[in-house]
């Protein structure tokens, strides 16, 4: 998507949008529905939202490796809440 070049995250978010869209969970989609109440605030349209994604998005990452779950799920966070308020700059 053009408007999210060169935003931070952009990749993960592009990716949870079209994953939401296909009706498949993944760890972007469960971000992108982590995110959507601003995401959609922001203009983004959002095919769909997962049910309680924070927790599913957790226990997806522990399927993953329970040791590095708790890390790997602030780190994506972390990316979300960098993605925002850049959209938010050039929306």
């Amino acid at each position: 998507m053009v408007l999210f070049d060169g935003l931070p995250g952009a990749e993960i978010i592009v990716a949870g949008l079209g994953d939401l869209e296909a009706g498949i969970e993944s760890v972007p989609a469960l971000l992108v529905s982590i995110g959507a109440p601003r995401l959609k605030r922001l203009g983004v349209a959002i095919a769909r939202v997962e049910a309680d994604p924070e927790h599913r998005l957790y226990r997806l990452l522990l399927q993953d490796g329970a040791d590095g779950a708790h890390a790997r799920y602030n780190a994506l966070v972390r990316r979300l809440v960098s993605f925002e308020p850049a959209l938010a700059c050039v929306a």
